[in-house]
């Protein structure tokens, strides 16, 4: 299948989903806290896409049953809300979403650390939004989709996480999943030539032990292989001729999750970008 160009009024319809996606994401936050379940975020989710007349786009997407995917600790992606998984002190929460709006799609995951998380839990999920942007900071025309992904494992793997192999980013836009596939690991002379236009989905998944994963008995959700923690990020990038703009993240926005939380004390994850358009 084709990789697919779009223009700038097209890239600009995608924003606009994206700015709901993100929206949504900080709705969300306002709910994570212990005693909450993952089947509530959902019903959150729901109700606020709904309200900007956007559509969820992961609801009944192959089959998927809910809104948004909700991981808590070792779960990495593609987790079932439900009424049993109740957040607690101490737990990283996965929120991840899309949203489908003029015909336009977006897609996005936080990670957010609840109350008191231990040193593994805040560096890894400080360790994989850096990944993120070092990944972002490579889409740009003339270097190949392996740039993104040598960005990636090398910050993951030098900080001692592992990568997930198994599953990768992807293209995105008049789709939710289009091409190409955009790993998380590689070359950076390895891929398709990047070029203006494209829009794209990059989205590390990097755990705390090892990178194998397996899927739940549900036949949705993936967890670590060997129980140890996993963090996922991701924003829905467009390509221009200047440089990668993030499609999910309103120009000059907090991308630090632990202060975002409350953390006033935690090491700061960032509040740049790394040099990347938003």
């Amino acid at each position: 299948m084709a990789v697919k160009i779009y223009t700038s009024k097209e890239v600009s319809q995608i924003m606009e989903s994206g700015m709901i996606s993100y929206e949504t994401h900080m709705r969300i936050r306002e709910h994570i806290k212990p005693g909450v379940s993952t089947a509530d975020l959902d019903e959150v989710a729901r109700e606020f896409i709904y309200s900007k007349k956007g559509k969820p786009a992961f609801l009944g997407l192959y089959g998927f049953p809910a809104c948004i995917c909700t991981c808590l600790n070792d779960s990495v992606v593609h987790g079932i809300p439900n009424k049993k998984d109740v957040i607690r002190d101490g737990d990283i929460v996965s929120v991840d979403l899309g949203v489908s709006y003029n015909g336009y799609f977006s897609d996005t995951a936080w990670t957010w650390p609840v109350g008191n998380v231990s040193d593994e839990a805040r560096q890894l999920v400080e360790v994989t939004q850096q990944c993120l942007f070092k990944g972002i900071a490579e889409a740009k025309p003339d270097n190949r989709i392996g740039a993104i992904g040598e960005a990636v494992q090398k910050h993951a793997e030098s900080n001692g996480f592992g990568v997930v192999r198994q599953l990768v980013g992807h293209g995105i836009g008049k789709a939710i999943h289009e091409e190409p596939q955009v790993p998380n690991f590689g070359r950076r002379k390895d891929g398709i030539k990047i070029r203006a236009g494209m829009v794209i989905a990059i989205e590390p998944m990097i755990n705390a032990g090892t990178y194998d994963v397996f899927t739940d008995s549900d036949k949705w959700t993936v967890k670590t292989k060997d129980g140890k923690l996993s963090a996922h990020f991701e924003h829905t990038i467009a390509v221009t001729s200047s440089g990668p703009v993030i499609c999910t993240l309103p120009k000059g926005a907090s991308i630090n999750v632990f202060e975002m939380m409350g953390h006033s004390t935690a090491k700061a994850a960032g509040k740049q970008t790394a040099g990347v358009s938003v």
